[in-house]
């Protein structure tokens, strides 16, 4: 009561907080002035013994109402905040932003000892590692990759601004059939000072062993395909080795059989039998030839002798090897060479079983009544070889598989032409051989133009075996078609030639 009174009069000590009204106040203090004062003025009008304790009992009233008033107080308002501090009142407590990066982020000195680690990932990948902080995360390295992991550190402390290492760490606790090491892709980033000192390096590592997988089979595969490769080279070489010397006893018989030399044969139908063993057996041997000069060309085994000729000289040669071919089918085989040609720089056998191959497909592939035609000509330092005709040409589908050993257009079951499919296979790797170009343009049921590009001066045979003495890897065989450089020479609309010599180009 006496504390409740006595901050209801506001006294020291209680609170300003604390204190009612002035008026309230003002009220108490009179109530209490009037203990000792309301006994005495009530008795003069009753007797003392009466006065006394009514006079105590009305002061004692009065200061209880007073007490009752000041400990009813109106609240007190609080104090309004904005928006932005409502808001932030209600957010999460604050995260590092490295928490929010994917995969495992650390921090590491100047030194490369990790000073924390953060990251999205980082509880599924400190499940299986050993603790990062200090030289953790180092130890926990291949040995083979914490060269390369420390010196693009060093590179960073150097004045780098960021660096990417692959990485293999170590994996104590997995499975028994699981992979010992995990495959990451570090990033680092350096932080540095106003000076340029390296103060700390952010590195944010990410699981790549999927991708690590992949490039390991991928490697795996171009090995083994390689392998396979090389063992069908070898095949080719060693069974066109073991059958050229039983063709050349069957052709050397033949031959002797054909001629009578030791003896007159007895009839007609013996001398076509021995004419038919010396055909197959020539057939034959150009087929193994063949395989030989693939088999080589795949080795990068094929030597090119340079020499300058007449191109004339070589297209006059094929015209004449392969006129009755083309007569007896039917076909007129044409061709067309400017006297100002000249001579060119080039293996002449090779351009010539360049021809030959061009030419007896384009032969072999036109019916009666065709024309296939063979033009020359010169573009600036190159030589131009177009071989043309009017055959079954070729889908569009199909000429992506054009050049490659053994394949032709129609399937082994129903093709009626004969052949190997080596022929665009040789005519491409011995253009290749002289640093050419090779291009092919069909139509189905219109014909085929094909367009032999090659330095006319060599020096891309040059170039080539300068490759080779430089330790280089052999030519691609067969090369690939390169898209931008298949072009089409257009004839001219009045069927006469024009200024240029792309003008002699014939069209199919």
């Amino acid at each position: 009561m006496a504390a409740r009174l006595g901050a209801v009069a506001g006294v020291a000590g209680v609170g300003a907080d604390a204190r009612p009204s002035a008026s309230l106040r003002a009220t108490t203090l009179a109530l209490l002035a009037a203990v000792p004062g309301l006994p005495l003025a009530l008795s003069t009008v009753m007797p003392a013994s009466a006065a006394l304790p009514a006079g105590i009992a009305l002061a004692g009233a009065g200061a209880l109402l007073a007490a009752a008033a000041s400990s009813v107080r109106e609240p007190k308002p609080l104090p309004s905040r904005s928006f932005a501090e409502e808001l932030a009142a209600a957010a999460p407590p604050a995260t590092s932003p490295y928490d929010l990066f994917a995969g495992l982020v650390t921090l590491h000195d100047a030194r490369g000892l990790v000073t924390a680690v953060h990251g999205r990932d980082r509880a599924d990948m400190l499940a299986w590692m050993r603790d990062p902080l200090g030289r953790g995360y180092l130890d926990q390295i291949h040995v083979s990759d914490r060269i390369g992991f420390l010196a693009a550190i060093d590179r960073l402390r150097q004045g780098g601004a960021r660096e990417t290492v692959d990485i293999r760490i170590d994996r104590p606790r997995i499975e028994a059939n699981a992979e010992q090491f995990m495959h990451m892709r570090v990033e680092m980033t350096a932080m540095t000072a106003q000076d340029g000192s390296l103060v700390a390096v952010v590195a944010q590592s990410r699981d790549i062993s999927e991708e690590a997988l992949l490039r390991s089979e991928t490697a795996r595969k171009a090995a083994e395909a390689e392998s396979a490769n090389d063992a069908k080279t070898r095949f080719l070489a060693a069974v066109s080795h073991e059958l050229r010397t039983p063709l050349n006893a069957i052709l050397g018989f033949s031959d002797i059989l054909t001629g009578e030399y030791f003896g007159k044969l007895e009839n007609d139908r013996q001398r076509e039998y021995v004419a038919l063993i010396h055909q197959s057996g020539s057939h034959l041997l150009s087929v193994v030839n063949t395989m030989l000069d693939v088999s080589k060309i795949e080795a990068g085994r094929y030597e090119l002798l340079t020499e300058p000729f007449a191109v004339a000289d070589s297209v006059r040669t094929c015209e004449q090897m392969l006129g009755l071919q083309a007569r007896e089918k039917g076909i007129k085989l044409t061709s067309r060479v400017p006297r100002a040609i000249g001579e060119v720089v080039a293996d002449q056998r090779a351009i010539q079983q360049i021809l030959i191959n061009l030419v007896g497909n384009a032969i072999k592939f036109t019916d009666r009544g065709g024309i296939v035609t063979m033009d020359a000509a010169r573009e600036g330092r190159d030589l131009l070889l177009t071989v043309s005709d009017t055959g079954i040409g070729i889908p569009a589908d199909k000429l992506a598989l054009i050049g490659q050993p053994f394949m032709q257009v129609q399937n082994e079951y129903t093709r009626k032409y004969e052949g190997t499919g080596l022929g665009l296979s040789l005519v491409k790797g011995l253009v290749a051989l002289h640093g050419g170009a090779f291009v092919i343009q069909s139509k189905p049921g219109e014909g085929t133009v094909i367009t032999i590009r090659v330095p006319a001066d060599g020096a891309g045979i040059a170039h080539e075996n300068d490759l080779h003495a430089a330790g280089a890897s052999t030519v691609d065989f067969p090369p690939r078609l390169a898209m931008d450089m298949e072009t089409v020479y257009q004839p001219s609309g009045d069927g006469k030639d024009r200024t240029d010599e792309r003008a002699r180009q014939k069209t199919a």
